[in-house]
């Protein structure tokens, strides 16, 4: 993250500015923040978005010289982002957190299945169908199975703690990978299905034990540590390869 201490006169922002650099310009999203007392230019790990955070009188014309002056820095942040993988025919994919082939078989009954071949010890994602429509049916499957796996956690975890789930929602987010409202709805990141199941049934835990404790206070942490002893273990395994889910379109 680069900042740049600034103050100024509010101006009507655009939606996003250009940074040009070499042969490349950069579309750079534009954010005032309340609270905030500089400029900051951060890319999101997940998305590779390129946001500027300005002050709420923060001088537009400043923070457009500020990040121009950075377009180095992008460059090599956006170098650094893992490359995109979609999900296709031949791609290797994490299933629960284990490498799976995607493989599209023709004149064969189904939509879509894993197998395991002991003698190799390859793992795939078979696709039954038209080619075109592999991806797609992929996705589907990803999110039918972050469905199953998710709403059983989370059950069951609730009914460890005597706590009322009133719904369960999957969805594409990239500031968080779960959420629970005070009404007792769950939210998470279908994306969950792609790491370790010891990960997944940990955001299970986390988000149901929100159902006790809406907060993150010392009570909230121990009731989560003493439904899931590896949480410890999940959040370093979110903090260290998190960002890499979201390579998988």
């Amino acid at each position: 993250m680069l900042a740049l201490f600034k103050s100024g006169r509010k101006s009507a922002d655009p939606l996003h500015i250009e940074v040009p650099h070499g042969e490349a310009v950069y579309q750079v999203a534009l954010r005032r923040k309340t609270g905030a007392r500089r400029f900051t230019l951060r890319v999101s790990s997940a998305t590779g978005q390129i946001v500027l955070t300005l002050p709420p009188r923060g001088s537009l014309l400043q923070a457009t010289d500020f990040a121009r002056r950075q377009g180095g820095w992008i460059a090599a942040r956006l170098a650094k982002q893992p490359d995109k993988i979609t999900c296709t025919t031949n791609a290797s994919i994490p299933f629960r957190g284990i490498p799976h082939l995607i493989e599209h078989r023709t004149g064969v009954r189904g939509i879509a299945w894993t197998e395991s071949d002991p003698a190799t010890g390859i793992n795939r994602l078979v696709i039954a169908g038209q080619a075109e429509h592999v991806n797609r049916r992929v996705l589907d499957y990803l999110k039918k199975e972050a469905r199953k796996a998710l709403s059983e956690a989370a059950f069951r975890y609730a009914a460890a703690l005597n706590v009322k789930i009133t719904g369960i929602t999957l969805r594409d987010t990239t500031s968080r990978w779960g959420s629970c409202s005070s009404r007792g709805t769950l939210n998470f990141s279908w994306r969950l299905i792609l790491a370790p199941d010891f990960v997944l049934d940990y955001l299970a835990a986390h988000e149901v034990a929100h159902l006790r404790e809406l907060n993150h206070s010392h009570r909230f942490w121990s009731i989560l540590k003493e439904i899931c002893p590896e949480t410890d273990a999940a959040e370093a395994w979110l903090k260290r390869n998190g960002a890499t889910l979201h390579r998988y379109n």
